[in-house]
């Protein structure tokens, strides 16, 4: 009884390494999310081309992700993890020195092309925690990204206040972080994985291949969740990318207060995934929480879409159009912003009540689903191959957001902001009916 009682108990001190390194990560990465459709607007860019901005960085850590989670397998979670920041730091430095749109582009490549801090992390999370409480410390990541995404964005409203709405100090406020999770990792994290006895046999393990990946596909109890990582992700990628072009287009609000409602995203996926997640996993289960998972977020999106057409009450039009602009050298003309902006006539507090009421779903269903498909994904895989199995599951995750922005900006483009988060809920309520049947 004793022994059986231990194990169902995670060790919160083993992994809590990873959880800070991880936060620290995601902070700065908060950092530059509500900015960056502003930023890319500064040059001159429709919709499209801000989602396909916004899709570079997935579309190279979908390349990039899977290949370093086998080389953690291979080489150990440590190495890796180092690597992957180091790349994010010099994307970060590009970003805060970037005066086009050619060297916003590279940054995010850059950035994408070592993009595996969060699918070695969450290995180095399975190679510590039991079946019995992987969910929960998958969910403890995914309350590190809760309050990376709290944090993230109060610092990044302090510094555009500190510094009339200077977009290249947030993104060196952003390389900080950065450069500190490095120095955390070097120094306090310890190695998880038992890499092989014999070093002949690890250096002939394959780093990654596309047979990998349609070997995961092929396993059933792996392969549909992979689909509907990809699918939710295509819906929610997109919705968590252009979510700030639509509060600006609909509502006025500018980046500032966009990072506000970011934060309050934020403080709810902690609660749930610090507090609930571990709860609702041992009691219903984790096919359980996909499926409210799901239904939660079809809400959520459909909810979004339908957000009344009232900028806030404090909008005034002019001045969002200077805050976008910027200061200083890296100032750009007004009239080169290519963004409609709603007029001054019908300002009122239905519409980001309206969109407050209808995030807090979309908020649950997002903290709920990633680490509950990722828990069912590592109990179906070989225990030597969780890092390599998880960097498919990555590959999928990003393959999805690079692709959602595209299709979202289309959408966008095409027939106005409401629509792709229709779209979005749609599809995810689409996955809601059919996952039953499939998901044991």
């Amino acid at each position: 009884m004793t022994t059986e009682t231990t194990t169902e108990k995670l060790n919160f001190k083993q992994i809590l390494p990873v959880l800070v390194i991880v936060l620290v990560d995601l902070m700065g990465l908060s950092i530059i999310i509500p900015l960056l459709p502003l930023y890319a607007a500064r040059f001159g860019t429709t919709p499209l081309v801000i989602g396909i901005l916004q899709a570079t960085y997935p579309l190279m850590q979908f390349l990039g992700a899977p290949i370093l989670g086998r080389l953690s397998d291979r080489f150990g979670r440590k190495p890796v993890l180092i690597v992957s920041q180091i790349g994010t730091l010099s994307g970060f430095i590009l970003l805060g020195f970037a005066d086009s749109l050619l060297l916003l582009f590279m940054s995010r490549i850059i950035d994408g092309l070592s993009g595996a801090n969060i699918a070695t992390a969450q290995a180095a999370i399975a190679d510590s925690t039991t079946e019995k409480t992987r969910t929960q410390g998958l969910g403890l990541i995914g309350a590190a990204f809760g309050v990376g995404f709290v944090l993230g964005p109060i610092i990044a409203f302090i510094v555009l206040a500190a510094t009339g709405q200077n977009y290249q100090a947030v993104a060196f406020t952003a390389a900080f972080f950065s450069f500190a999770s490095i120095l955390l990792t070097t120094f306090w994290f310890k190695e998880t994985v038992q890499l092989a006895d014999d070093p002949e046999a690890s250096r002939k393990r394959r780093p990654f291949s596309f047979d990998a990946m349609w070997n995961a596909l092929k396993n059933p109890a792996i392969g549909f969740l992979l689909i509907i990582m990809f699918f939710y992700r295509i819906a929610f990628g997109g919705y968590e990318q252009l979510f700030s072009l639509f509060t600006l287009t609909r509502l006025g609000m500018d980046a500032r207060d966009t990072a506000g409602l970011f934060a309050l995203a934020g403080m709810s996926i902690i609660v749930i995934q610090g507090g609930l997640i571990g709860r609702w996993s041992r009691k219903k289960g984790d096919r359980w929480l996909v499926l409210m998972g799901l239904g939660a977020l079809a809400i959520g999106l459909i909810g979004t879409a339908l957000t009344p057409a009232n900028p806030v009450p404090w909008y005034e039009k002019d001045r969002v159009l200077e805050s976008m602009a910027g200061e200083g050298e890296q100032r750009v003309s007004i009239q080169s912003i290519n963004i409609e902006l709603p007029d001054e006539t019908e300002k009122g507090w239905s519409g980001i009540i309206w969109l407050v009421v209808a995030s807090l779903p979309a908020a649950v269903g997002g903290a709920i689903l990633h680490p509950a498909i990722n828990s069912l994904i590592s109990k179906s895989a070989n225990p030597a191959e969780i890092g390599g199995t998880l960097g498919v599951s990555a590959a999928a995750y990003s393959a999805a957001n690079a692709i959602a922005p595209l299709f979202y900006g289309t959408l966008f483009q095409a027939f106005g902001g409401p629509v792709p988060f229709f779209v979005g809920g749609l599809i995810l309520a689409g996955l809601w009916i059919f996952a039953p049947r499939v998901v044991k």
